[in-house]
């Protein structure tokens, strides 16, 4: 077998405490948070100086992680600010299953989040939407219909 399971997924936030505090929101729990710093790092990400926090967020069913990083050194590139549509080449979105989207989508809302588009059904199976929070991150939500 070439994988064992898929481990964690990675994104770098601006703002460490805004994210955990969404992904909070979503329903994800605060696993732990640590600095990340060393020669090792520096190996591992193929940068010089590397210092960076972290925050480890786990799904309630303690099968998935996502590891929120910012970086201190060297600083973050990019602009938050740019939205790009979701057919821009690349990873831009990570999904969840939800009991209850329009409540998922308003408290999320508390923290900035919003449409991408809107709510749409897709068929008798899911109601389903796309929503962006913290630094532009794409997060789809799925509620599975009776």
């Amino acid at each position: 077998m070439a994988i064992q399971r898929m481990d964690n997924v990675g994104i770098v936030v601006g703002d460490l405490d805004a994210a955990v505090a969404f992904f909070a929101e979503l329903g994800m729990e605060l696993e732990g948070k640590a600095q990340v710093e060393g020669p090792w790092a520096d190996r591992t990400v193929g940068l010089d100086g590397v210092r960076c926090d972290i925050a480890m967020m786990r799904t309630p069913d303690g099968h998935s992680r996502l590891e929120l990083a910012k970086y201190l050194s060297p600083a973050a590139i990019g602009d938050a600010s740019h939205h790009p549509p979701h057919n821009t080449l690349g990873m831009h979105r990570v999904m969840f299953a939800v009991d209850d989207i329009e409540d998922v989508v308003a408290r999320l809302r508390n923290h900035g989040a919003e449409l991408v588009g809107e709510l749409a059904r897709y068929g008798d199976s899911y109601r389903l939407c796309y929503v962006r929070g913290p630094e532009g991150i794409i997060v789809a939500l799925a509620e599975q219909l009776a």
